[in-house]
């Protein structure tokens, strides 16, 4: 039988090589390469055409997961993307599924159940366990971002910011570094994909954030 072809994408270097030696002791398992970023994994993509599956984180440095699902489609490639992320959010979940993932896996997934999934979405089958389904459906029914998007931390800083606080001033009251209070408002416009503070203050409003 034919190895089924993957290639793990994961900016954290022990969890990437310890998820290789865990799938290289099962011979229907080919790992390729193990690659630390979603820019490195599209321009290796463009010269090994046959791949099976990704297993792809979604926060990564240069290109993240959505980023990659979306280069993915647009270059119509046969490999099926498996994210496998802390992120349990229904809105994460609902719109990797949109991009085109084929399952959806928490870190802490235990063996048994990476290797299901692996072998049934090798077969071009999607696969969301129910618990990953129910979180999904709550979270289109209800057509909102999950207010633990945010960590408590990053919505201490949203609100500051929302009240025209510099990074400077919040970093004096939160206690802590002015790179810890930019790395913070990083994450936020990242998670509300937004790219200023104006865009950011409008979503943030938006959604009931602030």
């Amino acid at each position: 039988m034919k190895p089924i072809k993957i290639i793990i994408v994961d900016d954290h270097e022990l969890f990437r090589n310890g998820l290789k030696e865990l799938l290289m002791k099962y011979n229907d398992i080919d790992v390729v390469a193990a690659i630390g970023d979603g820019k490195s994994f599209i321009d290796f993509i463009m010269d090994h055409q046959d791949i099976d599956i990704v297993l792809l984180d979604i926060t990564m440095p240069q290109l993240d997961g959505f980023g990659v699902l979306d280069k993915i489609k647009n270059l119509n490639a046969a490999i099926k993307p498996i994210i496998i992320s802390m992120h349990d959010e229904g809105n994460y979940i609902a719109k990797c599924a949109k991009k085109g993932a084929y399952s959806y896996l928490l870190k802490n997934t235990d063996q048994e159940e990476l290797i299901k999934v692996v072998r049934i979405v090798s077969q071009g089958k999607k696969y969301f366990s129910p618990n990953i389904s129910e979180k999904m459906i709550n979270y289109m029914s209800e057509n909102v971002i999950s207010e633990n998007i945010l960590s408590q931390k990053e919505k201490e800083v949203l609100e500051l910011i929302s009240q025209g606080f510099t990074t400077k001033d919040i970093s004096a009251k939160l206690f802590v570094s002015t790179r810890t209070i930019e790395t913070h408002r990083g994450n936020i416009l990242r998670k509300l994909e937004v790219k200023n503070t104006a865009e950011l203050i409008k979503k943030a409003t938006e959604l009931k954030l602030i």
